[in-house]
């Protein structure tokens, strides 16, 4: 009897289409809810530094006399409580995912503010 659910099992199966997605033809839809990785828009930034005070894992490191903001991507558990609390709204969660490394320092991703309101990007990831 065991035999006959089994061969059952088996046939529907074989005879359904592939039950993953198949991603060279066809790309993941994320939702709007999806939390990927966190974005700083670094000229709206005021360095306040309460995103790193909110951080439970320590990943945002906020320096105002420099004006430059870091994020470690590997300790970010992506809570999104920094995007919530950031008073002007310069932190965006995106729906993107961060792109894999091979080392521990190239998880960290630097912004620094200049003075003409370009950004500077020191990352050593990504």
């Amino acid at each position: 009897m065991r035999s006959f659910l089994m061969m059952k099992t088996l046939l529907k199966n074989l005879l359904s289409g592939p039950a993953t997605l198949m991603y060279p033809q066809r790309k993941r839809t994320y939702t709007p809810i999806t939390r990927g990785r966190i974005d700083n828009d670094i000229n709206r930034c005021i360095f306040c530094g309460l995103c790193s005070r909110r951080c439970p894992t320590y990943a945002i490191v906020v320096a105002k006399d420099s004006r430059e903001w870091q994020i470690d991507r590997l300790k970010c558990c992506t809570c999104n409580l920094c995007v919530e609390i950031c008073p002007v709204k310069c932190l965006s969660m995106e729906i993107q995912y961060s792109s894999p490394i091979g080392e521990r320092t190239a998880g960290i991703y630097k912004l620094k503010a200049t003075v003409e309101g370009k950004a500077e990007d020191k990352s050593k990831g990504e």
